[in-house]
């Protein structure tokens, strides 16, 4: 999330901070609007208000706790529970298909095939805009 709030940052733009209080790890980025910043008590409501806010879910390498969140809106989505369409992407093919068998849960019959085309790869910071923009929702 630090990549993204940074991000904004530097395009002079708006950015929020939905944080999880945690023991220890967590520590607050500096790159959000400071009137934009949350804090979560419990994670699932820290789920809740992510994607009900979200237009696009861009998924990079990381821990346990991204692929915690990638495979609850995975779920959430492929359960109809959430009802919006969000584009989710996952930057670098290459990671995500040795962290992730996809191939082997098809194959083992864990997700059908239409499941994992709710993901789509990308290598490129212009590949992912590409597909977002394609993708997105637009609002009316």
């Amino acid at each position: 999330m630090e990549a993204a709030n940074k991000g904004s940052s530097l395009a002079d733009s708006e950015s929020i901070g939905f944080n999880a209080s945690l023991p220890f790890e967590q520590i607050t980025n500096r790159h959000f609007s400071p009137e934009l910043n949350f804090e979560f008590h419990y994670f699932f409501m820290r789920m809740l208000w992510f994607v009900d806010l979200a237009e696009a879910l861009i998924a990079f390498p990381d821990g346990y706790g991204t692929c915690d969140e990638l495979m609850e809106v995975r779920a959430l989505i492929q359960t109809g529970k959430i009802q919006k369409k969000i584009p989710i992407l996952l930057y670098g093919r290459e990671y995500w298909d040795e962290i992730i068998n996809f191939v082997a849960m098809l194959q083992w019959n864990m997700v059908s095939p239409e499941n994992l085309d709710l993901f789509q790869f990308v290598d490129s910071p212009e590949e992912a805009v590409s597909y977002i923009q394609r993708h997105i929702r637009v609002k009316g």
